[in-house]
């Protein structure tokens, strides 16, 4: 069965970016893996299709366009939750679409065929599918940053409660930490 799994990377208070949205202070962590393998790119094997909101489709695409590199999910079906025109990147599957994250799921889904779908970037497109009973998996790097302040990890409305599977440890003091996500109480009730 297809899952929904965010991979993201966050500091130890619990941002994902600075105030500026900048990802600057995470790019000193991309040697974390130095001779064990690369765990994003193991990741990348199970992952039949991605889908992200329109910020972090912009970020990406300026990001690429900076530094000159290639769109790094070629072959891989990619949706984009937005509510402005935005256009397509050469080379690229995209599909853009918009309206209650709950109506797309099995479509997105579809698209992964055998595979899982990867929750990419923000955390407001990963709590409205945590919230709606989508969010299967929360695959967690913290980074041994304190920011301060920026991008929020998740954007929920109500805690949410997870179970740990997994633990493990990298260089420059990285973790990844892999929780189930249990879905959220039915409507009407506080708690579980």
């Amino acid at each position: 069965m297809t899952r929904f799994r965010y991979l993201v990377a966050a500091s130890v208070d619990g941002y994902i970016a600075d105030e500026h949205d900048s990802l600057d202070w995470l790019f000193a962590y991309d040697d974390y893996h130095a001779g064990i393998g690369d765990p994003v790119a193991d990741f990348l094997k199970e992952i039949g299709s991605l889908v992200m909101g329109a910020d972090t489709y912009r970020w990406l695409t300026a990001h690429l366009r900076a530094t000159g590199d290639p769109w790094p999910y070629t072959g891989v079906p990619c949706w984009v939750f937005t509510h402005r025109e935005l256009a397509a990147e050469p080379g690229t599957d995209l599909t853009f679409i918009r309206g209650d994250v709950g109506e797309w799921v099995e479509d997105i889904a579809a698209d992964a065929g055998t595979r899982d779908v990867w929750v990419l970037g923000g955390g407001g497109l990963a709590g409205q599918l945590a919230e709606a009973g989508h969010l299967d998996e929360l695959v967690l790097f913290t980074i041994p940053v304190l920011l301060g302040g920026g991008r929020p990890l998740a954007s929920l409305r109500a805690p949410l409660a997870l179970a740990p599977t997994s633990t493990r440890d990298y260089g420059k003091g990285v973790r990844e930490t892999r929780y189930d996500v249990a879905p959220p109480p039915p409507p009407g009730r506080a708690g579980g």
